[in-house]
């Protein structure tokens, strides 16, 4: 079965689920971690157990994962006593990076310690991390003011996406981009990344990249469903 990790809030993900329905798909919400019949053993995987959409599910029975939340808010949480959300939000932010680290089957994106999606990189972080990786960037600006009602801004991410899943690079753009888009999520340990650059052409510069990928997108779907499900993942 495969499971997607998001809110309930998260309409793309709903009308994910229903469209892989028939090819067996459940959806994994903040509220599924509060209900009895988990069980996480570290030296016994076997034996470990999780409950989706109100079914238990052993460990060797989720073929693969997608992860919708960068991270579980105390607003998410309105079946917990609002005293307790804080609290909660935190374990459980705590269990599912364990718990997401530890599948053995694919995951888009594994998390890292600090965010359920992958690593939390700045915009100046990915920037420098396309720099040494020999790909054309644009100078990231950010401007900031002593004045308290004046915000710090840095340059928003614009032109033309490179969306990578696995070993596909989706997007009409100059075949290097996509070779540019790749190496980048290579560098950053992840398969399923939005990568932004100034235009279609070989010559365009690096402007962004992002964890959060649009999944409505058909082609993007297929994409995610058959790299889940551990398809031709080659371009």
């Amino acid at each position: 079965m495969l499971v997607i990790v998001a809110s309930r809030h998260d309409k793309a993900a709903e009308a994910l689920v229903a469209n892989w329905a028939a090819d067996g798909v459940s959806l994994l919400t903040p509220e599924d971690l509060s209900v009895v019949g988990w069980r996480q053993y570290l030296n016994s995987p076997a034996d470990s157990q999780a409950v989706v959409g109100e079914r238990s599910l052993s460990l060797d029975q989720i073929t693969g994962v997608l992860s919708r939340l960068p991270a579980i808010l105390p607003q998410e949480l309105l079946h917990i006593v609002p005293e307790d959300r804080v609290y909660v939000a935190g374990e459980m932010n705590a269990f599912l990076i364990a718990w997401l680290s530890s599948l053995n089957c694919p995951v888009l994106n594994r998390p890292t310690p600090t965010y359920l999606l992958g690593p939390a990189w700045r915009l100046e972080q990915w920037a420098y991390a396309a720099a040494q990786l020999g790909i054309p960037v644009r100078p990231v600006r950010r401007q900031s003011s002593l004045l308290s009602h004046v915000n710090s801004q840095v340059s928003e991410p614009a032109g033309v996406k490179v969306i990578v899943v696995g070993d596909r690079c989706l997007g009409d753009v100059d075949n290097q981009l996509k070779v540019y888009a790749r190496r980048l999520a290579d560098a950053a340990q992840v398969d399923l990344l939005t990568v932004s650059f100034s235009s279609r052409e070989a010559s365009a510069e690096f402007v962004g990249a992002d964890l959060w990928t649009d999944i409505s997108v058909p082609d993007v779907s297929d994409a995610i469903f058959e790299y889940l499900s551990g398809g031709d993942r080659k371009c």
